[in-house]
């Protein structure tokens, strides 16, 4: 425990003084302010008829306390997902590119307390990263609030708990991709670009021609973006099949199929770094 401890310090050291983890942050936090907030009341004071489809209403009730959950959630698997994929992405190609890595494999601990170490580190920038969400989200939520003179509403225990919960789950499954990724090529910038494609691109391609091809539904299922969409949906989040969904957001999957499919990837990719770091670090 002790020598965990240590390497997740280390971890900690070596990624927050890196400039690329508080630009990520910073990146994830304007979308999701922009795309969750800005944006929706914008198009309320504009009639509805600004930047997204909906009756004012409705597009008031987006961005008031109740929906921080969903707010919170929605973006998460596409634009969420490839900022925290290219978080572990970096983490793993750097930790090789910068010889961190190796000097800590070759004269450090043994590889499982480094691996322990990245692992536990990484987990704590994603509960930080998911937990300055929902509060930033909540404190303009509430600003907005204020501002239109609404009553304030907090969102359930159990909506805030799903919300939390598929977050949690988004989040480090997209992380744990990109750490996989990262080892496996060793490369910061090949191990981001291969990320951002496959979030951005490839997979809204198959789920795309999937609805051509029928045999190919099965597959698109139980891609991870699949999964990470089904559970925002779960927790309210629109489709993007729907006028104005959510890009990213899908509802193939119901929320425990969803929950499965992630949680078996999680392990996946765990696996996958655990054997490629038991190579021999070049």
């Amino acid at each position: 425990m002790t020598t965990l401890t240590a390497t997740t310090r280390a971890e900690l050291l070596r990624l927050r003084r890196w400039p690329a983890l508080w630009t990520l942050g910073a990146v994830w936090l304007l979308l999701s302010t922009t795309f969750g907030y800005v944006f929706p009341y914008l198009s309320y004071r504009n009639g509805g008829g600004f930047a997204s489809e909906g009756e004012p209403r409705q597009l008031l009730a987006d961005v008031m306390p109740e929906s921080v959950p969903l707010a919170a959630v929605q973006g998460m698997p596409m634009f969420g997902g490839a900022i925290l994929f290219a978080l572990g992405a970096l983490a793993a190609g750097s930790g090789y590119g910068w010889g961190t890595w190796k000097t800590a494999l070759t004269q450090g601990p043994g590889r499982s307390s480094v691996l322990g170490g990245t692992f536990t580190a990484l987990g704590g920038i994603v509960l930080v990263v998911l937990l300055g969400t929902f509060a930033l989200d909540m404190g303009i939520a509430l600003s907005l609030a204020a501002v239109e003179g609404q009553g304030i509403v907090w969102p359930s225990a159990g909506d805030l708990a799903r919300g939390l919960g598929a977050g949690a789950l988004i989040l480090a499954l997209w992380t744990t991709a990109g750490l996989a990724i990262g080892t496996l090529v060793r490369s910061p910038a090949l191990a981001v670009a291969l990320g951002l494609v496959w979030t951005l691109a490839v997979e809204n391609l198959l789920r795309a021609v999937s609805s051509l091809l029928d045999w190919l539904v099965p597959v698109t299922d139980v891609l991870p973006g699949t999964a990470a969409g089904s559970i925002a949906a779960a927790v309210g989040a629109r489709p993007v099949s729907e006028e104005g969904g959510t890009p990213g957001v899908v509802d193939n999957l119901t929320a425990a199929p969803a929950v499965a499919v992630m949680l078996a990837y999680i392990v996946v990719f765990v696996i996958i770094t655990g054997v490629l770091m038991r190579r021999d670090v070049p």
